[in-house]
């Protein structure tokens, strides 16, 4: 058995690693360590898991050597220890924001600080197994990938791959998010009061993943605009660009097929009755799937690509874990099953 330890372990996203881990037939989970909740059984600060495990919360100073360590701190904390972690194990996933970005200046540009660990940047995996997958194969260090990003990514991955876009036009991505996208610790704007029944537009430029896009497809002229909704998973991501003359629908459609034919976590969703007849975060809650759909207005030709995940597993813990097993020369898909519910 290959033995993890998270560290930091008592947020949502430290919730969902545990829920997967422990039920991962290849690891053993050792250690969760959380310095708020010392002492405690996990299942006391994730109710979920009752009957599911005896782990109780460890001190970070009382880590033990394993083989794979999952990060998820908030963000800034890992790149002030990363090597005291490199000591402890010779794979790393971090789940933060601290390694996404590859270059130390483009990093200072989007997060406002020099980067406290600049020569470990360049040793990290972004994580997103459908940009990187075999990068992810022979890696030791991968980075955690941000929601919003995860969503606008795989929104325009197959836009981008079959090339069917015009660059030079601005890309538009209009982004909603649930309430766990602000983490466990509350603050006043997720307050209950505040937060319920809204439709709150709080970043319309600049967001901090917007810079993932511009790294991971290359594209320049691209912006995010966030928006909270009343729900508390997921995230729906609409993204509105311009298409090369002389593509059509068709080729859409063949570059979202080989899209999924080729990723086990990505389905199209374009049908043409039903409910659910576009992408929705709603069914996809506990899943690692992302969803994708399209639509096109041939006469300016607009284009319209829609993405849904769960912010918590496929834009954070899911892909963590798909990223492990791609490390480990396991199934990709091992430990990520779950289909979902419906009603829910």
């Amino acid at each position: 058995m290959t033995s993890i330890s998270i560290v930091g372990g008592s947020g949502y996203a430290g919730g969902e690693l545990l829920r997967l881990l422990i039920a991962h037939p290849n690891v053993e989970v050792k250690q969760v360590t959380s310095r708020t909740h010392l002492g405690k059984y996990v299942y006391q600060v994730h109710p979920n898991l009752r009957k599911q495990t005896q782990l109780k919360f460890s001190s970070p100073d009382a880590l033990e050597a394993v083989d794979i360590l999952f990060l998820s701190l908030p963000h800034g904390q890992p790149q002030l220890h990363i090597d005291a972690y490199a000591q402890l194990a010779p794979k790393i996933i971090d789940l933060a924001a601290d390694f996404r970005l590859r270059d130390a200046s483009f990093y200072k540009e989007w997060y406002g600080e020099a980067h406290a660990a600049p020569d470990w940047l360049n040793k990290f995996v972004y994580g997103l197994p459908e940009l990187h997958r075999e990068e992810l194969e022979s890696a030791n260090y991968v980075s955690g990938v941000g929601c919003n990003a995860t969503a606008s990514n795989l929104a325009l991955l197959p836009l981008i791959k079959a090339d069917l876009i015009d660059l030079t036009a601005p890309i538009l991505i209009e982004i909603k998010v649930g309430s766990s996208e602000s983490g466990a610790v509350g603050n006043q704007a997720s307050h209950h009061a505040e937060r319920a029944n809204v439709i709150r537009t709080f970043s319309t430029f600049g967001h901090r993943h917007t810079a993932e896009v511009i790294q991971e497809l290359g594209v320049k002229n691209v912006s995010l605009t966030l928006t909270a909704v009343d729900m508390v998973r997921g995230v729906l991501a609409t993204a509105h660009a311009t298409i090369k003359q002389g593509a059509a629908k068709k080729d859409l459609w063949k570059a979202y097929r080989n899209c999924a034919n080729e990723n086990p976590f990505i389905r199209v969703v374009k049908e043409q009755r039903g409910i659910y007849r576009v992408p929705e975060p709603k069914i996809l809650t506990g899943t690692n799937y992302a969803d994708l759909g399209f639509d096109l207005d041939e006469k300016t030709g607009h284009v319209i690509s829609i993405s849904a995940i769960d912010n918590l597993m496929k834009g954070a813990s899911g892909s963590a874990v798909q990223c492990m097993n791609l490390m480990m020369g396991w199934e990709e898909t091992t430990g990520l099953e779950f289909m979902g519910l419906h009603p829910i």
